[in-house]
């Protein structure tokens, strides 16, 4: 995949469309080691934040990935096209405690350049970011009752900000 720096200015995203339809895949751990994870998010939001660009992700604590955004100080989101569907569905219904999910989806793991985990060959965006908050969701704060029917086995998301580090996409993600 032919993929070039984007400067954040220079970035264009359709949030909506990127999350809740084409769908993320996040990935956090070291290529290095080979200890990584990865999952599909399909919440989250983009923006600026104590004067830095970034991306706000959410993860269950009963997901494997969940250690290693714990664990780890950076994480990747890639962008795959619709041909990669199947390897997303991989990515979100199965485990990797259970085995390697990564290797049968097909996809090809990549070095970042800023972060230790992995970005992918395949994907049409690479983000590489660095955690700089998190907290726990607390429903005791859901001023939308209908908020608590998203967790009915109560396993509350925690929510990790990553400011951006890089950027590399292909032309449909940049402005110039």
């Amino acid at each position: 995949m032919k993929r070039k720096p984007i400067d954040f200015p220079e970035f264009q995203v359709q949030p909506f469309s990127l999350l809740s339809r084409q769908w993320l895949v996040l990935t956090s751990g070291d290529l290095k080691t080979g200890r990584y994870n990865s999952m599909t998010v399909a919440w989250g939001s983009f923006g600026v934040m104590w004067n830095r660009p970034f991306v706000q992700v959410v993860v269950r604590p009963t997901r494997y990935t969940f250690e290693f955004m714990n664990r780890c100080p950076t994480f990747t989101l890639c962008a795959l096209g619709k041909k990669y569907r199947e390897a997303l569905q991989i990515l979100g219904t199965r485990s990797g405690r259970d085995g390697n999910k990564i290797a049968e989806t097909g996809l090809t793991p990549i070095p970042s350049t800023r972060v230790e985990a992995p970005g992918f060959a395949e994907a049409q965006l690479i983000i590489e970011l660095r955690k700089m908050y998190w907290d726990d969701f607390k429903p005791e704060q859901f001023l939308n009752p209908a908020i608590e029917e998203n967790y009915p086995q109560k396993d509350y998301h925690r929510v990790f900000y990553g400011e951006i580090l890089a950027i590399f996409g292909t032309g449909e993600f940049s402005i110039i």
